[in-house]
């Protein structure tokens, strides 16, 4: 092979820097293995009840210091559940990112409610608590704040102004459970937080959610929406016996995600436009489900982000698109804008994301995903003639 192939990328015709593509998740695991050995000798596949929801009921609200945690079969019904349980309904209004999760603004919507859009911050394309105060109104019920991409929001800020007046918090920890937020973990910060366990989650059932709570009350209004005779969002019990060994490793997987990262980071520090999302506080240790990188076009000779994920995809580096901008997939009848959204807009548009299971691999897989990067911005020009997908 020509050491010119293997400088083209692939994309374009070139060998791929890891052709056998990325790491699957979730990984191998004996815990797992003998979890599903287990099941199948006992049974546990196919009982309403056991032992194993209660274990991870117990250990979830004895790692977050909160004394109510229900369990569910999504994150998405975690929020809405999260939304019930602080008695949002018709015609309330709850404020959120305008870049964030499309399911988020879809819970508020199928409460009743209204969703009130306000601007990220510039520099990392989170929550920004600065458009609080302009977004409040008498209608205003919650605040329902995500942690996205590696990146920490001030929640310090968002519980002043919330509490300021006497407005509800969701905290949604969905892609950073375990990880700290200014000095306490995330999803305690909130009068609610919710989980994910879906199937690329950290923690993974393939499906499931939890909702978190030190509030007796907005516990029990969640209850007796589930609770119909049966659960009405229910997590099996083998779901909760795949998660609890998860949950025994997560400190330590979190921490070499955290390394991986930091390395990730040093080592992209010359490709100018290619700005990781990074916590800057001393008491934060962020989770990275993804690691969120500002995509510049324009360092690029205006090769557009989606070309730019695809050409590194196709080098095996699972580097993908962001969320699109809830405004910009809504109609404006559906939700109240907050400003311009100027940030949110550029988010929606540029947004990276790098997937985490290559963040427990060794250094030279992690030095791979520089080489597939800096590949593909040697070449932005030729792939700016390639049709769009």
């Amino acid at each position: 092979m020509s050491h010119s192939s293997f400088d083209l990328p692939a994309l374009l015709g070139g060998t791929p820097v890891r052709p056998q593509g990325p790491p699957d998740w979730p990984r191998k695991d004996p815990a797992i293995d003998e979890v599903l050995e287990a099941a199948a000798r006992g049974g546990l596949w196919g009982k309403y009840h056991g032992p194993h929801c209660e274990q991870l009921t117990e250990e979830l609200a004895l790692r977050h210091g909160l004394s109510h945690v229900v369990l569910c079969c999504s994150g998405t019904a975690a929020v809405e559940l999260a939304l019930r349980g602080v008695k949002v309904g018709q015609g309330d209004e709850v404020i959120l990112a305008a870049y964030d999760f499309k399911g988020n603004i879809q819970d508020v919507l199928a409460v009743g409610a209204v969703p009130v859009l306000v601007d990220v911050k510039p520099d990392d394309w989170q929550f920004d608590p600065q458009h609080l105060e302009a977004a409040f109104s008498p209608q205003t019920r919650a605040v329902l704040v995500s942690h996205l991409h590696g990146g920490i929001v001030d929640m310090p800020a968002v519980m002043a102004a919330a509490r300021a007046r006497g407005v509800s918090v969701i905290e949604d920890a969905c892609q950073n459970p375990g990880a700290t937020v200014s000095g306490r973990p995330a999803g305690t910060w909130g009068d609610v937080s919710v989980m994910s366990f879906g199937g690329s989650k950290l923690l993974t059932a393939g499906r499931g959610g939890a909702v978190l709570t030190g509030d007796a009350d907005i516990a029990q209004r969640i209850r007796l929406h589930t609770q119909r005779g049966n659960d009405a969002y229910p997590l099996t019990e083998l779901q909760a016996a795949l998660l609890l060994p998860q949950l025994a490793q997560l400190g330590a997987s979190n921490a070499r995600r955290l390394t991986a990262a930091s390395h990730l980071v040093e080592s992209w520090a010359g490709i100018l436009g290619f700005r990781p999302f990074l916590s800057n506080s001393a008491d934060s240790r962020p989770g990275y489900y993804k690691l969120g990188v500002q995509y510049d076009p324009r360092a690029f000779g205006g090769l557009s982000r989606d070309t730019f994920a695809r050409a590194v995809r196709a080098e095996g580096v699972a580097l993908d698109p962001g969320f699109r901008a809830l405004h910009s997939t809504h109609s404006r009848r559906r939700y109240r804008a907050v400003g311009e959204l100027t940030n949110a807009t550029e988010a929606g548009r540029n947004v990276l994301t790098l997937h985490h299971p290559v963040l427990l691999e060794s250094e030279q897989m992690l030095d791979a995903i520089g080489i597939a990067i800096r590949k593909v911005a040697r070449h932005a020009d030729q792939l700016l003639a390639l049709p769009a997908c």
